[in-house]
């Protein structure tokens, strides 16, 4: 099976981060389009999504906010979910996204509530 670039990419820092995993973190992912953000934390071993949190919804969509700012509000949303499960330490799988604009801001938000990666 011959896979993409993106695939090649996802996949290359996916296994880096598992190999640097020493206490078996759970495995915070993101994934953004052009107009959404969603996030999942997953449990590897068990191969189980425990908390996950979108943009996707109702509520966000009749909101007039700009993009970054939708990303503060799912990550707020995905950390008080977490909290409830009692969930803090997890590491974060950008996936093929880098690390500025709205993941950056994501990411951040995470911290100021909690989450340690």
């Amino acid at each position: 099976m011959k896979l993409n670039t993106k695939d090649r990419k996802k996949f290359r820092i996916r296994n880096k981060l598992k190999k640097n995993n020493p206490n078996n973190r759970l495995r915070l992912t993101v994934t953004r389009s052009a107009k959404n953000i969603s996030a999942q934390i997953i449990d590897d071993t068990a191969n189980t999504t425990l908390v996950s949190a979108t943009s996707n919804t109702k509520s966000l969509k009749e909101t007039k906010k700009n993009k970054s700012d939708i990303s503060e509000i799912v990550a707020k949303n995905l950390a008080e979910k977490a909290k409830e499960k009692k969930i803090t330490k997890v590491y974060f799988d950008r996936g093929l996204y880098k690390y500025h604009g709205r993941i950056k801001v994501f990411a951040d938000t995470l911290r100021k509530n909690g989450m340690e990666f």
